[in-house]
């Protein structure tokens, strides 16, 4: 007689971990609000470095420019996975169903 593992209930699962996801959705709003002001801070040394070395004074302002539009990139880019890894559960399970049902067919 083969043995034949139980199936895992999934809904179960998610209510003992909704903690440990709750902190990792607060460490990834937490990484957004300093990544921003950190990103124009480090473009800002970049360019005052630039400056000193190549003796001109407009470099640090693009630093900061550029350093602000980088950390909105890729702030846009978390912003975006979290989205999606949010829905993924959801969508992943409708396109696994329209799948089957095209294998059928």
């Amino acid at each position: 007689m083969p043995y034949n593992r139980p199936v895992s209930d999934s809904k179960s699962r998610k209510g003992s971990s909704s903690g440990i996801e709750t902190l990792v959705q607060a460490e990834k709003l937490m990484q957004i609000a300093l990544l921003l002001p950190s990103a124009a801070v480090i473009g800002w040394l970049m360019g005052a470095w630039a400056d000193s070395k190549l003796h001109t004074t407009w470099l640090s302002l693009v630093g900061i420019a550029f350093g602000g539009i980088s950390g909105l990139a890729y702030v846009v880019r978390l912003v975006l996975a979290t989205k999606a890894n949010s829905d993924g559960g959801a969508n992943a399970a409708s396109r696994n169903e329209r799948e089957d049902s095209d294998d059928k067919q």
